[in-house]
């Protein structure tokens, strides 16, 4: 595979291998003009990075809180996705985290499946574009190197509209008929807001830690991207992020969870999945997107995020016309009033909010 080679990023070897080619750190993008190329037509947005920079103290300060009051759920929820996929057949198990946001659960959960049920366990963490699909040649490399497609586990951290699962299973199912293999396209997630996922812990919009930074909790790695010069079989890129090992939490965050997770484990509380109602979320989801578009005027979809992940996203790297709280003083977004702050960014407040946190993006009509 030109312009690759095997890495880990930040994770110890053997906790995930990173099916992205290795790009440098050049070219990228300013977040405004990003907006106006992606709302333009003019490129697509996996053809662009805006450079991350390190997130402040202040802001660690509350990852640091958001740790303490979630990652005991967030465990308990990597648990029953483990107790889930431990139940398919015995053999192999390839479980692939769609990067970046599904890597840290990837990395828990794997590592639950190995040392708790005893299961071999291989996790790749691979790229996803909305529009473009899953990466095919990361893909075939799994199929290449000795599993099979019924192992195949796809997991992410949460869903918010739904559209990533939907474009997982088209471009599942477009591989499928091209390599005549039987991939299972389900999506595993932590949350899913809209009742899109085949298998998810709960339906809840809840403070999943890991969703509130970038590179820092996830191997340092960047968002994935299709850069111009890559060929059918080249993976999708991403940027290493050394410089920032300093702060990086990605091993140690991963550490906790799965240390968490082996207690309750041992407890007399160990968490059996149950159903969720995925009509009911997919019912709310769709209900308050159109009257969101309604009420502010929106025209694409795309710039409505709904759920504490989504909306943290769109303050992370877009550029967020209005944030919407349900409760300001909720613990779960302290994190948003304060990048909101920070970016200057308008805040209002919904008491009937079906969510925590929604977020929009400015227009680029809007000027």
């Amino acid at each position: 595979m030109s312009g690759w080679e095997d890495f880990s990023g930040s994770y110890r070897k053997g906790e995930v291998s990173f099916l992205l080619r290795r790009l440098p750190q050049e070219g990228f993008v300013d977040v405004a003009e990003k907006e106006a190329l992606i709302q333009s037509g003019r490129r697509h947005y996996s053809q662009m990075l805006s450079p991350e920079s390190m997130p402040s103290e202040r802001y660690m300060r509350l990852f640091d809180e958001a740790c303490r009051a979630n990652n005991a759920r967030m465990a308990r929820d990597c648990l029953r996705l483990a107790r889930l996929i431990a139940a398919r057949p015995l053999h192999r198990l390839a479980l692939v985290s769609l990067a970046r946001a599904g890597t840290p659960v990837g990395v828990v959960v794997a590592r639950l499946l190995r040392e708790l049920f005893g299961r071999d366990a291989v996790h790749y963490s691979v790229s996803i574009v909305r529009d473009r699909g899953i990466d095919a040649a990361a893909l075939r490399h799994i199929l290449a190197h000795g599993h099979q497609p019924d192992s195949i586990v796809f997991l992410d951290g949460w869903t918010g509209k739904g559209v990533i699962a939907r474009e997982l299973a088209g471009s599942i199912e477009t591989f499928n008929v091209r390599h005549g293999t039987h991939i299972d396209a389900g999506l595993h997630v932590l949350s899913d807001l809209a009742g899109a996922a085949a298998c998810a812990a709960s339906c809840d919009d809840y403070l999943i830690p890991s969703s509130i930074l970038n590179a820092t909790v996830s191997g340092l790695v960047s968002r994935t991207v299709m850069s111009d010069d890559m060929r059918s079989d080249d993976f999708h890129g991403c940027v290493f992020y050394e410089q920032f090992a300093e702060v990086d939490r990605s091993q140690a965050f991963a550490d906790e969870l799965v240390a968490l997770a082996l207690a309750l484990a041992q407890s007399d509380t160990l968490p059996r999945a149950e159903p969720i109602d995925a009509a009911a979320a997919r019912e709310r989801s769709q209900t308050y997107i159109g009257a969101a578009m309604r009420r502010y005027g929106v025209a694409d979809v795309n710039l409505v995020k709904p759920g504490i992940g989504e909306a943290t996203r769109v303050l992370l790297r877009r550029v967020p016309r209005l944030v919407v709280l349900r409760d300001p003083g909720a613990t779960e977004v302290a994190h948003m009033a304060v990048l909101a702050e920070e970016k200057q960014v308008p805040v209002e407040i919904d008491p009937h909010l079906p969510y925590h946190a929604v977020s929009l993006i400015r227009s680029a009509s809007d000027g």
